[in-house]
């Protein structure tokens, strides 16, 4: 007879700093207090209670910013999760120093898939096994490419593609035949399309029963159901937890009932963590004295509510670049425009907020036919579909139409003209996509350097911004058809 035995899994992912709860519709929602005070809430209320966070823990608010993580970890410990796993943006301060902030955690952190080349030595522990009521449940941590991509170290390696994640989920599952593994629940940063695909790669002898997933930043309704695995994912930031109730057959060693929830964070069943507050108010009393100074006014409140269409303030920001670098054209990538909105009063704080990530600027010089060949290669299916692909915010004078249907670019204009294939354009780009260039564009970067000597036109895309708007009394941005796309 089967011994049936329940489990309480929590799940967060795509943190991101969010440590402050926002006021929506005049109520409070998210923040990390309340989201601690619920995952208390629950461990007092259940006996078997897991919670897991999928990444991204880092990056995107001046709290986390200021104090180069250490904070967030602080933070984190407070929280207490019984595992996580890194996410890209751990990577944001530099190897080295993840690898510093890994040792100041209080909470374990699996990784399988990061590694020293030469010799073969792992980062993390590729997983682990909490023992809970003579329950074995194994986490494996897996992370995107994008972590490489960072990096660009020749020390430094991954097992980048589905494929070979699969196969490593299958080497440690294989390692463990011998324990009695209850439960194996994959930690992922990946995205929820390609988590959908590694459920699809494993074999079902290797016992993987959930993939709690991040980086995709995917609100579900209920969880997928993918070879008999359960994959789900909690949005981003504070304002939902993901909560499983789960009943294991401990015989057979997988699911025998469920019921998941995706649990709104608001006062009305999330008490306060008042010692969690007392930490954040430490660290945002220090920050409001540096931060909280207006830059200028905005005509309206300016949006960018999805990475991959045009946005009002993907064009702010797009044409401040181009005009102070003197470039003919911007890419600037989406995913650096970190915030759905901001206030008209705009503040310094929220600004570092917005666009957390410094870098150098970068000028090159392609041809017409080379831009037509990039930007054709940014519109491919994978950016429609759901996968996380690098995507673009335009300077003026662009104007992309491009056909979904035909899979092709119907036309590019610059400045009301047609782009000639043997004419020179001046791109300004930031140095994480310059470095990037072939994987992200499409072309060659070797190509590209025949036609001009790339060079850092800035050392500081946040200092070229700060320093446009502060000179701004008034100043406004629209989304203008730049960028149009046919039968989407």
């Amino acid at each position: 007879m089967s011994v049936l035995k329940k489990l309480t899994l929590l799940h967060s992912n795509d943190l991101h700093g969010n440590f402050l709860a926002a006021e929506v519709d005049r109520r409070l929602v998210g923040g990390i207090s309340m989201l601690s005070g619920y995952v208390e809430k629950t461990r007092r209320e259940e006996e078997n209670v897991i919670y897991c966070i999928a990444g991204d823990m880092l990056q995107g608010s001046i709290i986390d910013s200021e104090y180069f993580g250490l904070s967030t970890i602080e933070i984190m410990n407070l929280l207490a999760p019984d595992v996580a796993t890194i996410g890209n943006h751990e990577i944001d301060y530099g190897l080295a120093h993840l690898l510093f902030l890994e040792r100041c955690a209080k909470f374990p952190i699996v990784n399988a898939n990061l590694y020293i080349k030469n010799p073969f030595t792992r980062l993390f522990q590729p997983q682990m096994v909490i023992e809970i009521d003579e329950m074995q449940i194994m986490f494996i941590g897996i992370t995107t490419e994008e972590i490489i991509s960072a990096i660009q170290s020749d020390v430094l390696g991954s097992f980048v593609s589905i494929e070979d994640a699969a196969e490593e989920v299958g080497r440690i599952c294989n390692a463990y035949r011998s324990t009695d593994i209850d439960y194996t629940v994959l930690l992922t940063h990946i995205g929820f399309e390609e988590d959908k695909q590694l459920a699809a790669m494993l074999d079902p002898e290797w016992g993987v029963d959930v993939i709690i997933g991040g980086h995709s930043h995917t609100l579900l309704d209920e969880p997928e159901l993918v070879n008999d695995i359960l994959i789900a994912q909690a949005g981003v930031g504070t304002e939902h937890i993901g909560r499983f109730d789960l009943i294991i057959d401990t015989d057979e060693n997988k699911t025998h009932d469920y019921n998941w929830e995706l649990i709104k964070i608001t006062p009305e069943n999330c008490p306060r963590d008042e010692e969690m507050e007392e930490t954040i108010a430490r660290f945002k009393i220090e920050t409001d004295v540096k931060y909280d100074r207006v830059l200028c006014r905005l005509t309206h409140e300016l949006t960018h509510p999805d990475r991959y269409e045009e946005t009002e303030l993907g064009n702010l920001l797009s044409d401040i670049l181009a005009r102070e670098i003197g470039v003919d054209v911007v890419f600037l990538g989406s995913g650096s425009v970190r915030r759905p909105s901001v206030s008209t009063l705009l503040q310094l704080r929220e600004l570092l907020e917005l666009f957390p990530y410094d870098d150098k600027m970068r000028q090159i010089t392609v041809t017409g036919r080379q831009l037509k060949k990039m930007i054709a290669f940014v519109f491919r299916e994978e950016m429609f579909v759901g996968s996380h692909t690098e995507f673009y915010q335009f300077s003026d004078g662009v104007r992309i139409v491009y056909d979904r249907a035909k899979a092709s670019l119907k036309s590019l204009e610059f400045k009301g003209r047609p782009v000639q294939d043997e004419e020179l354009y001046t791109i300004g780009l930031q140095e994480y996509h310059y470095v990037n260039f072939e994987k992200f564009l499409g072309v060659s970067l070797d190509e590209v350097k025949t036609n001009a000597r790339p060079r850092v036109v800035a050392t500081s895309v946040q200092d070229i911004i700060i320093e446009h708007l502060s000179s701004e009394s008034l100043i406004g941005s629209e989304v203008e058809g730049r960028i149009v796309v046919l039968n989407r």
